[in-house]
């Protein structure tokens, strides 16, 4: 191997600085628009996004979580990459806010405008300290989340998602029940933007490839602004002026809440966070496998479960969401086989320079949301194929189709019919109603419980000898 080579797998490596800024930039590329997403689709539950009167008024909170999601994203990346003591992997892993919270974050929103906040933030905070607790002991809980249970994990994320995505793309949850909603003038820039990114995914090549989420909602945006009656030039320009040029966050911006009602959330995003620990080893481990050729260490893997959990604790502090590793990043590290984490800390400064500037989150917020449907739809039908994905490598036998068939059934069963749970405390009503929750549950007891080996098998294979042996 030659000594570049091998400089590009030494995680401490600086290369020369025109590969050093456009690998940092072309790392957060990769992962801003899915980053920022979750704040728009919650601002939306709340009821003050894309269609409401507060939107409409441009009321300022929908900004502000965009913001905060690029700053602490960049800032949780830093965590990882320059590392505090025992806090980082010391790895080119870039952090973003977690989708996989986002069904835990919706029952604890919707419909209760800014009023949630400070119940929502307070989980967030909570959770992030208990991710941090994970650090201390995730290596002795790898065996309770096999692939069987955690691509079902992320398989849910994604199916308790892909109906926020068609909403958006027929003109938002605002329009549902009149006329105008689900026409071919609401479809139409959804549509650009899914054929425009799956001709750049499979007709690109590089960096560009990479970007074709963002180079479709580019696309949908340009289409909608030569729409007739769709976004206007004044309209971009005046959220443009009324944002400040710089702004910094607040601190206990919306307060926190600790009554008896917030513990559901609170709960909920504990819970979540086992499965966000486990989603980082896998990264950690990607990384390490895919960069270096070499299984990841103990220290690295405690280090970033650290930082995962401290990212987020601190970002609840300032009203920001969960943030986690981001998967996308992992097959980045493969691709370009740039190790160096100095790499991911330029990105981690270009997230937190963005997330200063409240003019970038004001631009964000004029994409019309049948853009944003189009990306969402992509995204979300990426994270069902990364379970599937993940149970591809699951042994199919009978116990381990039962546990699926049971959890999957019961977890989306619960979500799609929540009226079901009437006459369950509304605490564990939420919890139950998410469908995550209760599959994850069940997959991983029924795992720990059920024996390897279902007696109907053993009976089977038995009676299969001995009739072999006969015919012999």
């Amino acid at each position: 191997m030659s000594n570049l080579a091998q400089d590009l797998r030494d995680p401490n490596f600086t290369p020369g600085l025109h590969k050093l800024v456009p690998l940092g930039i072309q790392h957060v590329m990769a992962m801003f628009v899915a980053n920022v997403t979750p704040a728009i689709i919650i601002a939306n539950v709340a009821g003050f996004g894309f269609g409401s009167s507060a939107g409409q008024q441009g009321f300022p909170d929908m900004t502000y979580m965009i913001q905060m999601s690029m700053l602490f994203a960049g800032i949780a990346t830093l965590f990882q990459t320059i590392g505090m003591g025992p806090i980082g992997a010391r790895l080119p892993i870039v952090q973003g806010t977690s989708f996989a919270f986002v069904p835990i974050m919706i029952p604890v929103v919707a419909g209760q405008g800014v009023e949630a906040l400070p119940t929502l933030f307070t989980a967030v905070l909570v959770g992030g300290l208990f991710h941090t607790c994970i650090g201390f002991f995730i290596g002795k809980i790898r065996f309770a989340l096999p692939p069987l249970v955690t691509g079902l994990v992320v398989l849910m994320i994604g199916l308790a998602l892909v109906k926020v995505g068609i909403q958006y793309a027929a003109g938002g949850v605002p329009l549902i029940g009149k006329p105008e909603y689900g026409s071919l003038a609401k479809w139409s820039p959804a549509l650009v933007v899914i054929v425009v990114t799956l001709g750049v995914k499979f007709y690109a090549r590089g960096i560009i490839a990479i970007s074709a989420v963002l180079i479709g909602l580019i696309a949908g945006y340009v289409f909608s602004l030569l729409m007739p009656s769709g976004l206007s030039v004044g309209y971009i320009a005046s959220q443009w002026s009324k944002a400040s040029s710089f702004a910094a966050p607040e601190f206990m911006k919306y307060g926190f809440d600790f009554s008896t009602a917030a513990w559901g959330a609170i709960t909920g995003m504990c819970l979540m966070a086992f499965v966000s620990a486990v989603e980082t080893v896998g990264d950690v481990s990607g990384i390490t496998k895919g960069g270096a050729n070499r299984e990841a260490t103990d220290t690295e893997i405690r280090g970033a479960t650290f930082a995962d959990g401290l990212g987020t604790a601190v970002s609840g502090l300032f009203g920001g969401l969960p943030n986690t590793s981001f998967s996308q990043n992992v097959g980045l590290v493969a691709l370009t086989g740039v190790m160096s984490r100095h790499v991911v800390t330029v990105g981690g400064l270009f997230l937190i320079l963005c997330g200063l500037v409240p003019k970038v989150g004001a631009l964000i917020r004029t994409v019309p949301i049948e853009v944003l449907g189009g990306g969402v739809i992509v995204m979300f039908g990426m994270v069902v194929a990364a379970g599937v994905s993940i149970l591809a490598d699951v042994n199919w036998n009978r116990r381990n189709m039962v546990i699926f068939a049971i959890s999957l059934s019961v977890g989306l069963g619960l979500q799609l019919e929540p009226g079901a749970l009437q006459h369950v405390p509304t605490l564990l009503k939420n919890l139950l109603t998410t469908g995550l929750l209760p599959a994850a549950a069940l997959a991983i007891a029924l795992n720990l419980i059920l024996p390897e080996e279902l007696a109907g098998e053993a009976t089977e294979e038995v009676s299969g000898g001995m009739a072999g042996h006969k015919d012999d």
